[in-house]
């Protein structure tokens, strides 16, 4: 438990500062940031502007990527130690699906212009909600020539009678039922993975892949609709049960408890509701 406070101004040469208290339980964040919506629908007009419910939703968002970046930061790589080539010993020159095109550097790579990388075999670019990945295959190809395995915490893609192109964990869990993979031109296999944690960038498709850095990543205007359900769920029920008050309204919580007592009401007509409050 802690307590949140403001100390009233202290010199009338100040700005005004109205003093706000409240109490915060980590069991119930949701009811800490009602009194907050409360107090400030009460105390100022912001929660009037057209733009309100945009603002405070890019607030969440960042505040989500600023304590994935914490973590993330918190989590410190041992940089491998340099591996001595003799000039005896001739480089092998085996492909592997993932390997770069540009030469590899120490930590991780600027991500590509879609917020990815592009692999020797295949590419794959992201936004918060989706991973796209563009693998190229000889011209002609048919579906029914493929093989792809779409799994929560895996991806398997190839041709049939052939070694698979991509084949390993996925760098994190992704929805199946929202996923779907196409031929386009019959020369190109994308593959669409719904991210599950939409609040996450992806340092990588695979796992064992070179990784991007997620720092560098250029990603699109915050917007309402980009949070994931539940998020913009509890956002815009907040908005919803602060314009209620202000205009002197019951609030989603009150209704609800409304069309029970009415449903209850017309069940049993034989009884008196005439004193009836709903608490």
């Amino acid at each position: 438990m802690a307590i949140i406070s403001e100390v009233e101004e202290e010199s009338s040469s100040r700005p005004s500062m109205l003093p706000f208290r409240a109490t915060f339980d980590s069991s119930n964040p949701l009811g800490f940031l009602h009194k907050v919506f409360d107090f400030l629908g009460e105390q100022s007009d912001y929660l009037k502007k057209p733009s309100a419910e945009e603002e405070i939703a890019a607030v969440v968002r960042a505040a989500k990527e600023k304590l994935n970046k914490a973590e993330k930061e918190s989590v410190e790589k041992k940089p491998a130690d340099p591996v001595e080539v003799k000039d005896s010993v001739k480089p092998t020159m085996a492909a592997s699906s993932s390997k770069p095109l540009e030469d590899k550097k120490d930590g991780p790579i600027v991500p590509n212009k879609g917020n990815g990388t592009d692999l020797e075999n295949y590419s794959w670019v992201q936004t918060l909600q989706e991973v796209t990945v563009n693998i190229p295959v000889p011209t002609g190809t048919k579906a029914r020539s493929v093989v792809c395995e779409i799994k929560k915490n895996r991806l398997k893609l190839g041709l049939k009678g052939q070694d698979p192109i991509i084949d390993g964990e996925l760098y994190r869990p992704v929805k199946p039922d929202d996923c779907y993979w196409n031929i386009e031109d019959q020369k190109m296999i994308s593959i669409l993975l719904t991210k599950q944690d939409q609040m996450e960038w992806w340092k990588c498709c695979v796992k064992g892949e070179p990784e991007i850095d997620t720092q560098k990543v250029e990603p699109e205007n915050s917007k309402l609709a980009d949070l994931d359900p539940e998020t913009r769920s509890t956002v815009e029920k907040m908005m919803f049960d602060q314009r209620q008050k202000q205009m002197g309204l019951p609030t989603s919580d009150e209704l609800q408890k409304q069309d029970i007592l009415k449903k209850f009401m017309s069940q049993h007509p034989e009884m008196d509701f005439t004193n009836a409050k709903i608490n």
